[in-house]
């Protein structure tokens, strides 16, 4: 985990428009921000207020139009795609609303893949793919395929496929936006478990306020692209 007291994360008036033809979609507009390490933080927002966005800045998938946003002091803006790529599959785990599996693939070879794409030795692939399928609880389905796994047991194989390269900021989009309330109960139990027992730094867009106040340290409210509203869950 970074030390020196450097913020995991950092946006500088991070700013995000889109051209629609004549018109301009302010996304994302002059927000700041600082996510502390291993804080757990949940961003919340209506359809359309920013937050996937921002996510997605954090993220390095998508490039700021103006403003910086900084990853353990690195600043992403400045970075080219094939530093944005490694500091992605390196720094950088990720959780979608929908789970994103390769169907033909069992469970461990979902979970391996990203291991696989960062050039990790094959020797020590087969431990850090048993160790990330053990802490989402799945070691006896790991040899099943995607469609014999029920909605939580695919989104539990997607967290350990995001959790497999050792990540220290974990992006949850909409987690349990595909889940019944019990399945996702289940899986924001599973995150706040990882937040504390790893330390681990996380950021989870979500529009279920109930959930974000059970579960996260911070609750961030976006509005038009903009940060609206910015407090310590008491």
């Amino acid at each position: 985990m970074p030390l020196n007291g450097q913020p995991a994360i950092r946006a500088d008036r991070l700013t995000r428009l889109y051209r629609m033809g004549e018109t301009t979609v302010r996304a994302v507009e002059d927000v700041s921000l600082e996510i502390a390490s291993g804080e757990f933080a949940a961003l919340l927002g209506a359809s359309g207020s920013g937050k996937s966005t921002l996510l997605n800045l954090i993220a390095g998938l998508d490039r700021p139009t103006s403003g910086a946003i900084h990853a353990h002091g690195k600043n992403l803006a400045e970075m080219n795609s094939e530093e944005l790529a490694r500091h992605r599959s390196h720094s950088i785990g990720m959780v979608f609303q929908s789970f994103n599996l390769l169907p033909r693939m069992t469970l461990a070879e979902n979970v391996e893949l990203p291991l696989r794409l960062a050039e990790v030795e094959r020797n020590e692939r087969a431990a850090r793919v048993r160790d990330a399928i053990e802490r989402v609880g799945l070691a006896a389905r790991a040899n099943h395929r995607p469609t014999e796994l029920s909605g939580g047991e695919q989104q539990r194989t997607a967290l350990a496929r995001a959790l497999v390269n050792r990540p220290t900021i974990l992006l949850a989009d909409e987690p349990t936006g595909n889940l019944d309330s019990a399945t996702g109960k289940e899986i924001m139990e599973l995150l706040r478990e990882i937040n504390e027992s790893l330390h681990m730094t996380i950021v989870m867009v979500t529009h279920q306020r109930e959930l974000a106040e059970r579960y996260s340290e911070r609750l961030l409210l976006m509005r038009d692209g903009k940060l609206e509203a910015d407090g310590v869950r008491q």
